[in-house]
C-alpha cells in the first residue's frame, strides 16, 4: 500500500469529519469544505499552515510524537484513530513493526493443540480464533454449529470478510449488515496501518475491491476500529435470531490473532437458543462418529 496515499487520505477524511462549531470556530460564510479548512487544522495543533499541508500531502516521515498527538487532537481522533496515524508514521519511517512482537504463522497457531484445548474448555459460548486477514482458524464445537452458514462442508480457510462480501448468505445471517460491513473494513483498515506490508492482506483487500463495490466503496472512507466488546445480531438458519455479547481477547503468544467469545445474557431467548444449538452440535457429532 501506498504509504503516502493513505496518510493523505486518511488526514483528508478525518478533516472532513470536524465541523468548525465542533472545535468552537466560527464557520463563516462561503466554506468550500465540509470539514475544516487546513488552515484551522494547523491553527488547533499549533504548527505552520505549510507543515500540516506537507504532512497532509503524505510526508509525514520524522513527525514527532508531540506533533502527531497535536493533529490527533485538532482532528478528534478517537483511540483507535490515533493509534492507526502513529502506525502510519511509523510506516514511513521504514520502522511499520517498530515495538511489536514478531508474528507466527497463523497455521502453527491454528493448529496448536493447547489453544484448541482452551477453545473446547468454553461449553457455553461461541468462540473462535481469528487472524489479521480474518481468517477463521480455529473454533469450539458450538462455534463450529453456530458459523457452519460461514464454514460450509471444508475446503478453503473460512474468511469472515469473504463471507460478508461475497457470499449472499451473509445477508441473511447478519441482519445488521450495514453495521456490520463498516466494522469489518474497519478493523481491516486498523490492521494494515499496523503492518503495511503485510502482503496476505493486500490480496485480500485487491480481492474484495475488484469483487465488491460495497467494499472498495468503505476501504475508500479510510475508517478504523478496535473490536473490543459490545452487541451483535445474528439470525442463525436453525435456532433463529440471537443477540449475543462479545469480547476480543488478543493472544500474546501469537501476536496477530484474537480470540472472539460471543455470550448470551443469561436466562434470556437468545441463551435458551444457544443451548438448543449446542444440542444439535453434540447430537450432530454423535451421529457422525457413530456412522
Amino acid at each position: 500500500m501506498d504509504n503516502q496515499a493513505e496518510v493523505r487520505e486518511f488526514l483528508v477524511s478525518r478533516r472532513a469529519k470536524v465541523t468548525p462549531d465542533t472545535v468552537g470556530l466560527p464557520a463563516g460564510p462561503n466554506r468550500r469544505v465540509p470539514g475544516l479548512r487546513r488552515t484551522e487544522v494547523a491553527v488547533l495543533a499549533g504548527v505552520s499552515v505549510e507543515y500540516y499541508s506537507k504532512l497532509e500531502r503524505g510526508a509525514i516521515a520524522g513527525a514527532s510524537s508531540s506533533v502527531l498527538d497535536a493533529i490527533a487532537s485538532a482532528l478528534q481522533l478517537d483511540d483507535t484513530e490515533r493509534v492507526h496515524l502513529f502506525d502510519l508514521a511509523r510506516a514511513a519511517d521504514g520502522i511499520p513493526l517498530s515495538g511489536r512482537p514478531r508474528r507466527r504463522s497463523a497455521r502453527s497457531a491454528g493448529s496448536r493443540e493447547s489453544l484448541q484445548w482452551v477453545l473446547n474448555s468454553i461449553t457455553e459460548g461461541i468462540a473462535f480464533v481469528r487472524d489479521q486477514h480474518q481468517d477463521l482458524l480455529a473454533t469450539n464445537e458450538l462455534g463450529r454449529a453456530f458459523y457452519s452458514p460461514l464454514i460450509g462442508d471444508g475446503g478453503r480457510t473460512p474468511n469472515l470478510a469473504r463471507f460478508q462480501f461475497l457470499d449472499p448468505a451473509s445477508r441473511d445471517f447478519y441482519p445488521d449488515w450495514d453495521l456490520f460491513s463498516e466494522m469489518c473494513v474497519a478493523i481491516m483498515r486498523t490492521e494494515a496501518g499496523r503492518d503495511p506490508h503485510d502482503k496476505g492482506l493486500h490480496d485480500l483487500v485487491g480481492e474484495l475491491s475488484t469483487r465488491s463495490e460495497i467494499f472498495r466503496r468503505l476501504w475508500g472512507a479510510h475508517d478504523v476500529r478496535s473490536h473490543g466488546s459490545g452487541t451483535k445480531r445474528f439470525t442463525h438458519p436453525l435456532v433463529g435470531e440471537v443477540t449475543l455479547a462479545y469480547e476480543e481477547l488478543h493472544i500474546t503468544a501469537d501476536p496477530g490473532l484474537v480470540l472472539m467469545v460471543y455470550t448470551a445474557e443469561p436466562g434470556s431467548p437468545s441463551s435458551e437458543r444457544l443451548r438448543l444449538l449446542a444440542s444439535w452440535a453434540a447430537n450432530h457429532v454423535s451421529a457422525a462418529t457413530v456412522e
